[in-house]
């Protein structure tokens, strides 16, 4: 059985009421309820408007960091709504790294929506890419796994297909794959990403539209063909027509076939590694689906 990786430390409610106290008592006296508990990140909603983000396992810590220093600035140019960083936590004898208290973004994830629940999401997501997608500043961190050639992945990509219990069309999603790795690098300059734009991180209004959009922890710099393969990861065959002709002439051919080969990555990494968490299991099956229809 493939699970999430396992925290290095937990993180309970009484650790986080802790912290508050110590650097924040003005926030103390909130209600606070566990949000979310991920793969990197653990997640409390503080009060109404608020919530606070601390990492989980040592890997996750820079991730902290970089949503500090780099979210702000998406944030001036999002049309909807992103967790913006309102406190920078200090380590202390309770918890020994950084954390954060962010705004806390209201939405329903698309996950819970399912496939036909999404189709209104189609412009306003094209609309944050759009807004997102911008020449990244020099300094800027490259992710050393979101982003990059996607011949750096081919290692791990090759393994997981290699559990044909798992994949019993490795073939075709073999194909799929040679024919991403094929269209070549990203010629551009690096642009600035979300890095991990799958349906657990995009949040919908009641009618269906994107509410906002969460989960800045692989911010960076790279190849803007990984948060296009939300296409895959979000929508089916005709809805994700619409998505990718909402960018014209401004995405060409060959950066979406990347972006199907990220699908790949993405939807291969959650399905062979959330045994433990249906949630993230059934996005990777829709996205294996997704990637073999086309």
């Amino acid at each position: 059985m493939a699970g999430m990786p396992p925290a290095t430390v937990e993180v309970s409610a009484a650790v986080v009421h802790a912290l508050l106290r110590d650097q924040r008592p003005d926030l103390a006296g909130r209600s606070l309820e566990r949000a979310a508990n991920g793969w990197d990140n653990a997640t409390f909603r503080l009060g109404a408007d608020l919530a606070v983000r601390l990492p989980r396992r040592d890997e996750a810590v820079p991730l902290i960091l970089h949503e500090q220093r780099y979210l702000p600035g998406i944030a001036n140019r999002s049309p909807v709504p992103v967790p913006v960083p309102v406190h920078a936590g200090r380590p202390t004898s309770d918890f020994p790294w950084p954390w954060s208290i962010v705004r806390w973004v209201p939405g329903a994830p698309a996950v819970d929506a399912g496939p036909a629940g999404r189709g209104q999401a189609v412009d306003g997501l094209a609309a944050f890419l759009m807004a997102l997608h911008v020449p990244a500043e020099a300094g800027v961190p490259v992710n050393p796994v979101r982003g990059v050639p996607l011949m750096d992945r081919n290692a791990v990509v090759s393994a997981r297909l290699g559990d044909r219990g798992r994949y019993p069309r490795a073939e075709e999603l073999k194909a799929v794959w040679a024919e991403a790795c094929a269209a070549g690098a990203w010629a551009g300059p690096e642009m600035m990403l979300h890095g991990d734009l799958h349906p657990a991180n995009i949040l919908l209004a009641a009618d269906g539209s994107l509410a906002g959009v969460i989960d800045f922890g692989d911010v960076g710099a790279g190849d803007p063909a990984v948060d296009l393969a939300a296409g895959w990861l979000m929508f089916d065959a005709g809805t994700r027509r619409r998505f990718m002709g909402a960018f014209g002439s401004s995405v060409d051919s060959g950066t979406w076939a990347r972006a199907r080969g990220w699908a790949l990555v993405l939807s291969t990494a959650m399905l062979s590694n959330s045994d433990d968490n249906p949630q993230m299991f059934s996005v990777g099956e829709f996205g294996i689906g997704q990637v073999l229809a086309g």
